[in-house]
């Protein structure tokens, strides 16, 4: 939650909707990929791709974490082997733009017009300059093949939106994506994303070797980059009490269901590795020293259940068995059997009584609460409302809470249920509502000094057990040293090596 902003992120989507649909309006005409040569039908033209991607840019910007402009020499470094790997691509005329995300999440994601997005997490992650090219190649992939535009056409009898669902399907990934993005969707309804198809990921995954090739790249570095993101992925699930075999919706596995097998065969039709094939790691460690690792402060800060926003001066928790996702103008969260919820500015921001302003809550008639209370949350002013809404899954229960903060603005929890779970979440969102509290400088100060990832070099002596035990995170040290560095369990480590830690 970086702003007090008032757009919600499910905004972009309608708007995206909205822009899609009018330039996909038209009858559909026969293209060709250019990468791949195959032929098909599709409303949308190259040069309506372009102005797509020119409308779109500013507001993924605004809406996925904003550029990383702490690190302007990086930027400029991840766009460089960006344009060196689209250089060797069928397309040459698109105007490729590569930007780095201020955001902790692992993922990479291509929008039509040659937009390519990856983010300072997953540069975290990785440990080449092979693998972030691999990445790199992977989503110029999907712009040479215009997998977007091919995607529409098989879908014209639905197209409005799907062009959109299309594209924030691989930015997230799957329908609890959609909602923690969508601050609950619109707040009363769910939107069903269509990632890219197996077929096109796959396809993407070959283009991208091919690149990499063509560049001198080794394309080995395709698969040690998904190994490192699936060691991270099981130890993020250990960490919360997950099965570590299940991915979860906001990770890029979920928008990229990309296998190791797969992977190895488009390697294999490659044709494998050139003779003195580049990895440059050195180079690479060296850019992303210093690079911020986890929750930018500025942002907002998740730690184990806890929220806190340093700049804002507030904080709430979670019980056990929830999951915090902050994005730009919301945080998420994420509760069992589908229970979902998030805090945001209210929008428009009550000016008076917050009991009047539940009882006008929804000017369209959607959402009138049958039970409005006026309460105090930790000695602010604050009103609860409860109701009952349809959503395409069926009848569920909406609980609203708008709470006053000293300096003014007005901050809005909604929780979300289904019906036929009656009254079994009520006390969980009523704790996490009642935790909300203002927070003093002092505690504000704890949380305001960002970590970063520090590269260092191996001395004589020196263990993955003593390195790790230098690593600022909250648990897991070896785990997130080995995953970080790409070491298996068991693997040592040797003197000279350079490796990353995780400090302030």
């Amino acid at each position: 939650m970086s702003r007090p902003s008032t757009t919600k992120t499910w905004r972009h989507l309608a708007l995206l909707t909205v822009a899609l649909g009018a330039l996909a309006s038209g009858c559909g005409t026969t293209a060709t990929s250019p990468a791949t040569g195959r032929t098909f039908s599709t409303p949308i033209s190259v040069q309506q791709e372009a102005q797509l991607g020119r409308q779109e840019h500013p507001k993924i910007l605004q809406e996925f974490g904003g550029e990383y402009k702490e690190r302007p020499d990086l930027n400029a470094y991840v766009s460089s082997v960006g344009q060196f790997i689209a250089a060797t691509s069928e397309r040459k005329e698109v105007q490729y733009t590569f930007t780095v995300l201020n955001t902790p999440d692992v993922n990479a994601f291509a929008v039509p017009g040659g937009y390519i997005y990856t983010t300072r997490g997953l540069l975290a992650l990785a440990n080449n300059e092979a693998e972030l090219a691999s990445v790199l190649g992977h989503e110029t992939g999907h712009i040479t093949a215009r997998h977007t535009a091919e995607r529409a056409g098989q879908t014209q009898q639905t197209q409005l939106g799907v062009i959109g669902a299309t594209l924030l399907g691989a930015v997230l990934g799957g329908q609890t994506g959609a909602e923690l993005a969508g601050g609950l969707a619109s707040q009363y309804g769910q939107v069903r994303l269509a990632g890219y198809s197996q077929e096109q990921e796959f396809e993407a995954d070959t283009l991208g070797v091919r690149y990499m090739k063509r560049a001198t790249y080794d394309p080995q570095a395709a698969a040690s980059f998904l190994a490192a993101l699936r060691s991270q992925t099981q130890l993020e699930a250990k960490i919360a009490g997950k099965d570590p075999n299940v991915v979860d919706d906001q990770n890029m596995l979920a928008s990229h269901p990309r296998t190791v097998d797969r992977v190895q065969r488009a390697i294999q039709e490659a044709g494998g590795a050139q003779p003195g094939a580049m990895l440059e790691r050195d180079i690479y460690l060296q850019k992303i020293d210093g690079i911020m690792f986890g929750d930018d402060p500025a942002q907002g800060v998740i730690a184990g259940g806890k929220f806190v926003h340093p700049p804002l001066r507030f904080a709430f928790e979670v019980p056990s068995g929830y999951k915090l996702v902050n994005l730009p103008d919301v945080v998420a969260i994420k509760g069992p059997k589908g229970t979902l919820g998030n805090l945001a500015l209210a929008s428009p921001q009550p000016s008076g009584s917050l009991t009047a302003a539940l009882q006008n809550y929804d000017p369209k008639g959607n959402i009138v609460f049958k039970n409005i209370e006026p309460i105090t949350v930790n000695g602010m002013e604050a009103a609860m409302g409860v109701t009952r809404v349809n959503t395409k899954s069926g009848s569920a229960n909406y609980r609203a809470v708008l709470i006053r903060h000293s300096s003014g603005k007005v901050y809005e929890f909604v929780f979300l249920s289904l019906a036929d779970l009656g009254t079994r979440y009520d006390s969980d969102f009523q704790k996490i509502a009642y935790s909300f509290r203002q927070i003093d400088g002092n505690e504000a100060a704890q949380f305001n000094k960002p970590r970063r990832i520090r590269v260092v070099t191996v001395k004589a002596g020196e263990t993955v057990q003593s390195l790790a035990s230098r690593m600022d995170v909250a648990s897991e040290k070896e785990g997130w040293f080995r995953v970080l560095n790409g070491l298996t369990s068991g693997q040592q480590v040797q003197a000279g090596q350079k490796v990353k830690i995780v400090t302030y």
